[in-house]
């Protein structure tokens, strides 16, 4: 493999229309109540994307790192353990993603102060130096929180709360409280990403001290934990609709939810995790065409 197909590989492209949902479903909301910024828009998506690359690059390094990445994963082979890229050359590339998230960043927050005060611009500043932190500690440093059952937390947080509050925010200079429930559809939809991925690698991860919550609550527990997540992400979607109800136009985000049905069934009829590996990219497709018919379906 070439080094530049290599590189390509290492970002995982398919994980970020995933990483792309929340900004996506935070600006289109804040769209209907009329307050969206262009540029605010580019530069959201332009420092997810780094932060979703650079957390793919992060796992790949530490995954090879501890040796969970090995010849008996069931996951796509991995950069560094395959040996295309060292792990001199993904911690140098670690560092130009570091570079380039906290530049655009920075570059984000300069033009949302035109809508927020310092003090504001400056906990967003802080939350964005936390994404950074947990796009690398999720499985590199002495306690990284994905080995120990954390991963779920701080991919809601992250992936649902932090993106579609953060991005609302950022266009609207106010927050609604009640933006946490769609803002949490996409935490659930995510983290049932992250969930599919460990009941895949479930026995690879045992073998190697990955503690997952997979790992820790076993495969029959975590399928249920899938469908509970993944039926609170429709319900909550729902519940926000109802309260704001204006046309039925609202509802159109119902179109992805066969797709969504589809795959629990094939998830609770699961019994051999490799099989699983095709689910991850269905189920981060249904979560942004979620993310996007929700946030159109808001502005007709």
């Amino acid at each position: 493999m070439s080094k530049t197909k290599a590189w390509i590989h290492a970002f995982r492209l398919r994980t970020l229309p995933l990483a792309l949902s929340s900004i996506i479903l935070g600006s289109l909301i804040a769209a209907s109540y009329n307050q969206f910024n262009s540029i605010i828009f580019i530069l959201a998506i332009t420092t997810t994307l780094f932060l979703q690359i650079l957390s793919n690059l992060a796992n790949d390094l530490g995954d090879s790192i501890t040796g969970a990445d090995n010849a008996n994963r069931v996951g796509p082979e991995r950069a560094v353990q395959s040996g295309d890229i060292s792990k001199k050359e993904m911690k140098n590339m670690l560092y130009i993603f570091i570079s380039l998230s906290l530049i655009s960043g920075s570059f984000l927050i300069y033009e949302a102060a035109q809508i927020i005060n310092l003090q504001e611009a400056l906990i967003i500043f802080a939350i964005g130096i936390l994404a950074i932190l947990a796009a690398i500690n999720y499985t590199i440093g002495k306690n990284p929180y994905g080995y120990m059952g954390f991963g779920d937390l701080f991919v809601f947080i992250f992936f649902g709360l932090v993106g579609v509050l953060g991005s609302y925010f950022l266009h609207t200079g106010n927050l609604h409280w009640d933006i946490f429930l769609p803002a949490s559809s996409i935490g659930f939809l995510s983290t049932g990403v992250l969930n599919l991925n460990n009941m895949r690698d479930i026995e690879n991860d045992a073998q190697t001290g990955k503690r997952t919550l997979v790992v820790k609550i076993g495969s029959k527990a975590a399928r249920n934990y899938h469908l509970v997540i993944l039926s609170l992400a429709m319900l909550l979607a729902i519940i926000y609709s109802i309260a704001h109800y204006k046309s039925i136009f609202q509802f159109i985000y119902l179109l992805s939810f066969p797709l969504i049905f589809c795959h629990m069934n094939t998830v609770i009829k699961n019994d051999e995790p490799q099989k699983l590996d095709p689910e991850l990219k269905k189920l981060a497709i249904s979560c942004f065409v979620f993310s996007l018919t929700f946030g159109i379906g808001t502005l007709l």
